[in-house]
């Protein structure tokens, strides 16, 4: 396994990225508590807060809600979760830093508005965006391949019908070119001809009607005799009451029987 396959599988480069948000995050706002070990605390706090927040929109309400279109209880869940992850997370930092204004929103609500829950928007939905900027490159990308495979399979199809249609132009070109007096060869090239078209057009279904699959054998047994020298025969012969029903293509042919 190729190592940028290993880091996908174990979503390595999450966490390296979050690492690194940790990482900047604690060594801009180190200074502004008593000690490291503090900040160390409140930052990894914040990110685990925002981590979570991301994941689940990304990986929940996005698949579920947004790609669904349901747009409303999308925006409804959003909000909600939002404001319910700022609360919980002011209230474990006040105990934390034994700070009673940060648990008091009744008092400071437009200051936990603008310091908390608009700023946890926006990052949120900056998380949102690359999610979804990447769900859009993968779809362009499975898109493409579905029109190359549909370009590779109508090219094949056109080949398909290219092919028989040069083989039977060849042999009618053939037929015409044996003299007249000819009978036999003229014949034993018709049947063939015959025999071609029904195995490359009239076999495409699961049944055939069972009078075409006596003709075909009837062919087929000529054909056979022509391989033959005179020390052997090949003979055919079929009931006329054989009609009126479906079988599977070819499914009488492994019952031929010629004497060797």
């Amino acid at each position: 396994m190729h190592n940028r396959d290993f880091f996908i599988k174990y979503k390595l480069h999450h966490v390296f990225f979050w690492m690194l948000v940790l990482g900047t995050w604690f060594s801009l706002r180190a200074a502004d508590y008593s000690s490291e070990e503090l900040a160390f605390k409140v930052t990894l706090i914040k990110v685990a807060d925002l981590a979570l927040m991301v994941y689940i929109t990304n990986y929940v309400l996005i698949p579920f809600l947004l790609y669904r279109k349901r747009y409303f209880l999308f925006a409804l869940v959003f909000i909600a979760m939002v404001f319910a992850s700022s609360i919980i997370k002011m209230n474990i930092l006040g105990q934390l830093l034994q700070n009673p204004a940060l648990i008091n929103w009744q008092q400071n609500f437009r200051l936990r508005l603008y310091d908390n829950i608009i700023p946890h928007f926006f990052l949120v939905i900056a998380g949102a965006a690359v999610q979804l900027m990447l769900d859009y490159g993968r779809l362009q990308q499975r898109m493409a391949t579905i029109a190359k495979e549909k370009a590779e399979a109508e090219l094949n199809f056109l080949k398909s019908q290219i092919n028989p249609h040069f083989v039977f132009n060849s042999l009618n070109a053939v037929y015409f070119l044996i003299h007249k007096d000819n009978a036999p060869a003229r014949e034993t090239l018709h049947k063939f001809s015959e025999m071609l078209r029904y195995q490359l057009y009239e076999m495409n279904g699961d049944k055939v009607p069972i009078e075409k699959e006596v003709s075909y054998l009837k062919d087929y047994c000529d054909l056979q005799q022509l391989r033959k020298d005179e020390n052997y025969a090949v003979s055919f012969q079929a009931d006329p009451s054989v009609k009126g029903f479906m079988i599977e293509p070819l499914l009488l042919l492994p019952l031929q029987k010629f004497p060797i």
